[in-house]
């Protein structure tokens, strides 16, 4: 990746978002959804766009809201819908053109109180604490966030009854709806002033805070924490968190202070990240500089992104981890350290994430539960209490509760983060110095993520390439041990191919929604090694994509 010479420094004023051209565009532009661009897609996290770009509009967010109704409908699901945002500047918009269209469905709506922003973790635990026990009258949720990405996206997650990101079949159906109703020009959307909206009996106030925090000692060992008496250091990166670390702070005693408490819909507080645009990625050196410039203040540092599912960790002997050298970690650490998680407990990761996982497994006698990308993939385990932990490559993660049950399914960053702080407690070393010496043990991992151009029709082809398109026997001077189209914990389709050698392997897998495919990489052997593993796999691929290409022309 070329990095940008802005990359790490903060963003001139020219760079910030027109915050009221990018509100005006969501109320004016108008969707054609005879354009694909302008469709609802929904992806591994949602649909998500830009109002400037005419893929993320007040006529999205309606169609996508009327069809959640329909779909709710269609299975029986009339309990209370949660509903909650980030601090997106299109989330606001988008969070009224949904209540009008749920209140005029007559859906019984719970709204965060005091109009608080609202984590992602707190929607699922909220889902989930409702459902606990229940036969019937099942709650579901709504998230409204485009995760890290820049400030002029905006998104819009569905959370059914299990509390995690929707499937495949649920999301297809809502997409394939909400366009119908695009294509209708909203004719059969239902819809009612939202100040009528707000005073609609069915919709309610829900102290998503309160219940979310006073519950957080039942999956982190708070008392641990407060006896070491850790020094924390969080920076919410303007996220939807933003009031709920000092509500922690205070609700558990904790020696925690929060670096910045600043929402600002242009994220001018930011550093660009590695191409020189505002992301809030707290796995991104680039993004998260100033938090890793106060390192040495603290025993433990982290931060959040907008909506809180995902986390990053600063330590003072390793400044930011990468997201798998934590994860490697906090699996590491969690099941010698909770005695009441069945022996049967599995760790759940995705085919991009770090082999590291793999050996500490294997230490363990813990069997791996690896999935593709997409953390709906783990929902079913963790309701289940089957699978202890569960993580990806770009820092999302969620883990169960101290005694073995369901926490969040879907991802949570606050714990993760939390979990920093008891690891430093309880062992006496921060997260830095404990991967360290599982190199020591298991070796040294180097990982790099790669994105390669590809057109749409490259990108169909090598979703669906299969093992025997692949020639060469060898990896990097090493023989191939297993080329994967499916993910070995749920036979699922991968979306692309992994192959796989004793000392590395790559990934490769089309973007959802840009022209490239992500070609992830990791080496046991050095930095060399992994440059071979990257240039290899580019080849491998490339030659694959031809010969289908080839393969195809020859066929018609």
């Amino acid at each position: 990746m070329k990095i940008s010479p802005f990359a790490g420094k903060p963003p001139q004023p020219a760079m910030l978002v027109n915050v009221p051209r990018l509100l005006t565009a969501y109320y004016t532009q108008i969707p054609d959804p005879s354009l694909p661009s302008q469709r609802v897609a929904f992806g591994t996290s949602g649909h998500r766009g830009s109002a400037l770009e005419t893929n993320f509009n007040e006529w999205h967010v309606l169609a996508i809201t009327q069809a959640i109704c329909h779909y709710r409908e269609r299975q029986n699901i009339n309990g209370p819908l949660f509903l909650g945002i980030d601090t997106h500047a299109l989330s606001e918009p988008a969070y009224a053109s949904a209540l009008e269209v749920l209140a005029a469905n007559g859906v019984e709506v719970m709204l965060a109180a005091n109009r608080e922003y609202t984590p992602t973790p707190a929607i699922s635990h909220a889902i989930l604490t409702y459902n606990r026990d229940r036969t019937q009258g099942f709650a579901d949720g709504i998230v409204i966030t485009p995760s890290h990405n820049p400030p002029e996206s905006g998104g819009f997650k569905y959370n059914p009854p299990h509390g995690g990101p929707a499937g495949v079949e649920a999301t297809a159906s809502i997409e394939a709806l909400s366009n119908e109703f695009l294509e209708k020009n909203l004719a059969d959307v239902r819809r009612m002033h939202f100040e009528k909206a707000l005073r609609a009996v069915t919709t309610h106030k829900h102290d998503f805070l309160n219940n979310y925090v006073r519950d957080l000692h039942n999956v982190i060992d708070m008392n641990a924490i407060r006896g070491a008496d850790i020094h924390m250091g969080v920076d919410p990166l303007g996220g939807a968190g933003v009031s709920y670390w000092g509500a922690i702070a205070e609700q558990y005693k904790l020696n925690l202070a929060v670096v910045n408490d600043i929402v600002d819909p242009t994220f001018s507080f930011m550093t660009l990240d590695w191409d020189g645009r505002i992301r809030m990625d707290p796995s991104s050196r680039y993004a998260m500089h100033g938090l890793i410039d106060l390192k040495d203040r603290f025993d433990v540092a982290f931060a959040c992104d907008t909506d809180h599912d995902r986390h990053g960790i600063v330590t003072r002997s390793a400044g930011l981890l990468p997201a798998d050298h934590y994860l490697s970690v906090a699996v590491h650490y969690l099941f010698p350290h909770r005695p009441q998680w069945s022996g049967k407990t599995e760790i759940g990761k995705t085919v991009v994430s770090s082999q590291m996982i793999n050996r500490i497994a294997e230490k363990l006698g813990r069997r791996l539960y690896e999935t593709p990308v997409g953390f709906k993939w783990f929902v079913d385990g963790l309701c289940s209490g089957s699978l202890g932990i569960c993580g990806e490559e770009s820092a999302g993660a969620s883990f169960l509760r101290l005694d073995g049950t369901v926490w969040t399914t879907d991802k949570d960053g606050i714990v993760p983060a939390l979990l920093s702080a008891e690891i430093t407690a309880r062992m006496g070393r921060d997260p830095g110095e404990i991967y360290h010496e599982l190199e020591h043990e298991f070796g040294k991992s180097f990982f790099e993520r790669v994105d390669a151009p590809a057109s749409p029709a490259q990108k169909k082809i090598l979703a669906k390439l299969a093992p025997q398109q692949i020639h060469t026997p060898d990896l990097a001077g090493e023989k191939i041990q297993a080329i994967l189209t499916c993910a070995p914990g749920n036979d699922m389709p991968i979306g692309g191919i992994k192959v796989v050698a004793a000392s590395g392997w790559f990934a490769a897998r089309p973007s959802g929604t840009e022209d490239i495919y992500k070609i992830y990489a990791e080496s046991f052997r050095g930095t060399g090694h992994l440059s071979c593993i990257l240039e290899e796999a580019q080849t491998i691929v490339g030659d694959a994509l031809v010969a289908a290409r080839d393969n195809a022309s020859a066929e018609t």
